[in-house]
Formats: structure tokens, C-alpha cells, sequence
């Protein structure tokens, strides 16, 4: 889907608001207010609030999806190289938009809306396919072995997920100044890449693995 250059104002107004307020706590005019649109913009864009976090929702989901397809039908890569491209592009997406984790997070604990959870599990489900068609070419080509795919593909996602949000845990780990984001997702960034790709090759590879 196309997204507006308002509309993308919009969205990314709101996701801040949603991560730093709450879903709850936040109105439609708070995010007219900070996106610098008149109220009703954001009713005629997408109608009501509960319809822009589904917008967000899509929006952010639909990146992923063009993204993981590309690593996983470019032919040029193996198997682990596209492996080492999903936990770059998923460690740098969710530490560089922890917002939407955070929103993710929360409104997944309340699972209140059947909408918004049909529609997230749906999302993350066909996102993760891609995810075990990648580890599937690698089982076919003798390399990786045969494991539970989701809960593989969870361990990777619940490592990063653990320290996007511990952040005060893990700087007194590394000791950092938590106040100090940018020195805290530098570090971790590369950190957090090199431990996934060790574990995932350790766990993957089989005997006559590379």
C-alpha cells in the first residue's frame, strides 16, 4: 500500500505517543496535535484510532514482509548468509523502533481486540514462513539440521525483544550510562548480532556443515 507523505506523518506521530502514553492514554487529538494536522485529517485518513493502530500495524508489517522475501528468493545468497541478513535487518529493525515493540508488546499482553490479534498473528505468521522457508532450503542442502522452526525463530526474536526493553538491566551488565541511548544501542547492536549468529550456527549447523 502507498503511504502519504501526511499519512507517514501521522503514523509516526502516533506510534511515539502509543509507546511513551500508553494506547490507551493517548486521543486522537493528541496525535493531530503532535503530527500537526487538524482532527479530522486523521478520521478521514484512517477513521477512528483503533484503525491507526492497525494502519501502523500493517505499515511496519508490510516492510518486513518485502524485506524478508528479497533475502529469501535472492539467489545469489546461501543459506546462512540469508540467516546473517534476517538478524542484522531484524536487530537493527526492533532496536531502531522500539516504539512499535513497546506498543506491540503491550496491546498483545491486554489481547482484548480479536482484530488487532487475528491481524498481528496473521502478519507475523507470514513473516515467519519466510523465516522457515530460509532454514527449510538449508535442511534440503544437507547444511542445517532439522529443529523446531518457531521456537527457533522465537529465540531469536525473544533475545532481541529481552534487550530492547531491559535496558537499564543490560547497561549495569556492559556498565553504561542508561541515560546514554546512543552509546547503549551501539554496543549492543554488534554484540547482540554476533551472539545470534553464533548461536544460530552452533545450533543449525550439521556434521558435515560449514
Amino acid at each position: 500500500m502507498e503511504w502519504s507523505e501526511k499519512q507517514m506523518r501521522i503514523l509516526v506521530e502516533a506510534e511515539a505517543l502509543f509507546a511513551s502514553k500508553g494506547y490507551e492514554g493517548t486521543s486522537v487529538r493528541d496525535i493531530a496535535q503532535k503530527a500537526n494536522v487538524n482532527v479530522a485529517m486523521i478520521s478521514y485518513y484512517f477513521g477512528s484510532k483503533d484503525k491507526l493502530l492497525l494502519a501502523l500495524i500493517k505499515q511496519r508489517m508490510e516492510q518486513s514482509s518485502m524485506v524478508l522475501n528479497n533475502v529469501s528468493h535472492n539467489e545469489e545468497l546461501d543459506p546462512w548468509e540469508k540467516i546473517d541478513r534476517v538478524i542484522d535487518y531484524y536487530v537493527d529493525k526492533m532496536l531502531e523502533n522500539r516504539n512499535f515493540h513497546t506498543i506491540i508488546s503491550r496491546q498483545m499482553s491486554l489481547d482484548q481486540d480479536p482484530v488487532f490479534r487475528e491481524m498481528l498473528i496473521s502478519s507475523k505468521m507470514r513473516n515467519s514462513s519466510v523465516i522457515a522457508e530460509i532454514i527449510a532450503e538449508g535442511q534440503r542442502r544437507k547444511i542445517f539440521r532439522k529443529v523446531n522452526v518457531g521456537l527457533t525463530i522465537g529465540t531469536v526474536m525473544g533475545t532481541i525483544s529481552q534487550v530492547s526493553m531491559s535496558k537499564p538491566f543490560y547497561c549495569s551488565l556492559m556498565k553504561l550510562d542508561p541515560e546514554d541511548d546512543v552509546a547503549y544501542f551501539k554496543k549492543v547492536r554488534a554484540k547482540l548480532k554476533h551472539h545470534l549468529k553464533s548461536l544460530l550456527r552452533a545450533y543449525l549447523t550439521t556434521e558435515g556443515g560449514k
